[in-house]
């Protein structure tokens, strides 16, 4: 257990480095993951089978999002019961989750491979992508337990303080990952089937030998899973129901922005779509500092310590605006070298590196709400964070881009979305400040 830290003492900046490096380690892994997968489709079936996995994949993006937002709640109670330094409670809610996530998996994972084909139907697939589509879902929702069991794992093991460990398991399946697609794909002649495969493998490895590691060293206080008690199931809801609809509410605020973006044809969408991967990088550090101060924030408040808390929100915030603003300047200096790396029309490549331009030194701004809402998100205020999401995609961000690109045009995309993130993070420190966060409890006396 040396690699698990108790975040109730220590120096807070030395921890919060320390912490959050491992983490924005592995997201920069699980974006790649995605990466190669869709490099070895691309280039060994061709962009029919790429857009037949693309579009699979948000329908298991949507899938997973609600389950995942419910892992994300995990970090707040496990959390809480290690600052208290609560074996006892440590067991019996970590196996309250394992039970829960199980059931949920197994239930939407089983809906899912039912209801493939009339889905994808909905979403108007194209005929021609039609089969491989549908054989790629129903294959990877069988494989959503492993996909959840090994982010569980790392989930698990961030709320105890290790962020090290995790970073070996999202290796050893980005790692199968690389390795596998290219065999089932073309060795064994499985073509889109075999990219699914091989993603269901990877994960289900690197689960698989999660479980074996963590086990046999001994780094949670796991046993034999048993059925939980109500109250712990009810809090796990009460928690997860509304982190999960933030999943949701993001993935459909995307999906609303992308509507905007369309209306200003081919070329807007191309550069959008390239600026959007390069987006998926920049923002790493704020993902990061996000889930490090959720636990580190989290095992402090289990024991009111909130001057720990305090310090945690300012070295999380001074860490967010050093970072991402040196990206920013990256940014505006490389934008049209980023944006060349995916696509090479000359309108396109334009207004990619425009748009990143524009929104680079919006993105601290955006950090902001990530370190913020991790702190309130630690005291289980998981409601009031999924107002803020609420109105920070469908009060401000789409309606102000939607406006802004009608008045000044497709550069207007970057100007209304820029906006939307300084008012959205004002509104999150206005919470945070003045909210009653703070008198959160999860969990009654006798607990404690």
């Amino acid at each position: 257990m040396k690699n698990q830290q108790d975040f109730t003492r220590g120096n807070i900046l030395k921890q919060l480095l320390y912490f959050s490096a491992p983490i924005m380690f592995t997201n920069l892994l699980q974006v790649s993951y995605q990466f190669a997968d869709n490099l070895w489709v691309g280039n060994l079936l061709g962009s029919n089978a790429l857009g037949a996995v693309a579009i699979s994949s948000t329908v298991i993006f949507t899938i997973l999002s609600f389950i995942i937002g419910i892992n994300n709640t995990t970090l707040t109670v496990l959390s809480q019961q290690k600052g208290k330094d609560n074996e006892q409670g440590l067991k019996k809610y970590l196996n309250a989750f394992v039970v829960t996530l199980t059931f949920m998996a197994i239930v939407l994972g089983f809906i899912g491979y039912l209801a493939a084909g009339p889905i994808l139907s909905l979403l108007g697939t194209p005929e021609s992508m039609m089969s491989d589509a549908t054989s790629y879902l129903k294959i990877n929702t069988l494989g959503i337990l492993f996909l959840l069991g090994y982010n569980f794992i790392g989930t698990v093991l961030r709320a105890l303080g290790d962020s090290r460990t995790p970073l070996r398991f999202v290796m050893l399946a980005v790692g199968l990952n690389i390795v596998l697609d290219p065999f089932f794909i073309s060795v064994i002649n499985l073509g889109v089937n075999g990219a699914a495969y091989a993603t269901v493998c990877s994960q289900g490895i690197a689960f698989v030998y999660g479980v074996y590691f963590v086990l046999r060293r001994s780094l949670v206080p796991f046993s034999i899973p048993s059925l939980p008690k109500w109250d712990e199931v009810k809090l796990i809801l009460h928690l997860g129901i509304p982190s999960g609809l933030q999943m949701s509410v993001i993935s459909a605020g995307v999906a609303a922005i992308m509507s905007v973006v369309t209306s200003h044809g081919e070329d807007v969408v191309a550069g959008f779509s390239a600026a959007q991967r390069l987006d998926s990088i920049f923002m790493l550090p704020a993902h990061a500092l996000g889930t490090a101060v959720n636990s580190m924030a989290g095992q402090n408040i289990a024991v009111n310590k909130w001057d720990r808390v305090s310090k945690i929100t300012k070295y999380g915030v001074l860490y967010n605006l050093s970072v991402m603003f040196t990206f920013a300047v990256i940014i505006v200096l490389f934008a049209n070298y980023g944006i060349q790396l995916f696509i090479q029309d000359e309108e396109a490549v334009k207004f990619g590196a425009q748009y990143l331009t524009i929104i680079a030194f919006f993105y601290p701004f955006l950090g902001l709400n990530f370190v913020l809402n991790g702190i309130v998100r630690a005291s289980g205020a998981m409601y009031q964070v999924l107002v803020l999401n609420l109105i920070s995609f469908w009060v401000l961000r789409y309606p102000l881009t939607y406006i802004s690109s009608n008045l000044f045009g497709e550069i207007g995309i970057g100007i209304g979305m820029g906006i939307s993130f300084i008012v959205s993070s004002l509104l999150a420190f206005l919470y945070y400040r003045y909210g009653n966060w703070r008198k959160k409890q999860l969990f009654n006396s006798k607990e404690s």
